[in-house]
């Protein structure tokens, strides 16, 4: 193993940077402008097959967002051994 490669994580560190709140605002614009997008298209569309891809493009994005949206709010939760120092 080289000297300056870091070990693989089993998991997420338990705290988000300032760099990871950015990417995941980023996502979730993307995800909130390729949603409208979809839309936009879907009301515009005059062939059914295609206007129902375009729904379906909706509510996929929908998905991601609010699944981002999710785990911003999980984040702030406390955990279960914050709650107990509290205590």
């Amino acid at each position: 193993m080289k000297q300056n490669q870091q070990p693989i994580q089993s998991e997420p560190p338990a705290v988000l940077s300032s760099k990871d709140l950015l990417y995941l605002t980023d996502m979730m614009s993307w995800n909130l402008l390729a949603l409208k997008k979809a839309h936009f298209y879907e009301s515009q569309c005059e062939i059914s097959e295609i206007s129902q891809a375009m729904k379906q493009a909706c509510e996929m994005h929908e998905r991601h967002y609010r699944t981002i949206l999710g785990h911003l709010d999980a984040s702030k939760q406390p955990s279960q051994s914050q709650q107990q120092q509290q205590q």
